[in-house]
């Protein structure tokens, strides 16, 4: 995109400046017009300003672009196309989400595993080596296994969904969004 405007601050509509409604959809996707992906940098602008407006609004995005374009026929497909192309995002960012959720809990059995391995061999070195500090450094060395053994998955499922989930909700929002054209 070599013109882009600058949207009018948070609480706006997005607002694209265009030449040409080609510089919105990757020119190398063979697909058809409504099934194309977002030219890369169209995509890093609009999902940038989206981020930026509140979440309990509804997103309106204004495709500006000259009176010559805006009279072609592809230029009615342009809110459906990204519609369509945002939806996609969403799925697709939705199923990173389950295979994140899939490593934790994969993660989390193999960590409960290791902790149940641990507290067993602990009893057993206590068992057998007494309460000496040779017993104590193979315990201690232990538990700080366990603790490495559960550390992903707590971190999986306490913290690393959420930046996922919220990025698959803005695309689902921006499905959502109004999409205008307005020629100048």
């Amino acid at each position: 995109m070599s013109n882009v405007s600058v949207s009018p601050g948070p609480r706006g509509p997005i607002a694209v400046r265009i030449t040409s409604i080609s510089q919105l959809f990757n020119s190398l996707d063979p697909f058809p017009f409504q099934e194309r992906d977002l030219d890369e940098k169209a995509e890093q602008f609009i999902v940038g300003w989206a981020r930026e407006l509140p979440r309990d609004q509804p997103i309106q995005l204004h495709v500006h672009l000259p009176t010559t374009e805006s009279a072609k026929p592809e230029c009615g497909d342009v809110g459906p196309a990204l519609h369509k192309y945002f939806e996609y995002r969403a799925d697709v960012t939705q199923r990173d989400l389950n295979e994140l959720f899939r490593n934790g809990r994969l993660s989390l059995l193999i960590g409960m595993i290791v902790l149940a391995v641990g507290l067993l061999a602990t009893q057993y070195i206590t068992s057998e080596l007494g309460d000496g500090s040779l017993a104590q450094y193979f315990q201690e060395g232990l538990i700080i296994l366990a603790w490495v053994a559960n550390w992903k998955p707590l971190d999986i499922f306490l913290y690393d969904w959420w930046p996922v989930a919220r990025t698959r909700n803005l695309y689902r929002r921006l499905a959502k969004a109004n999409v205008e054209m307005r020629p100048y």
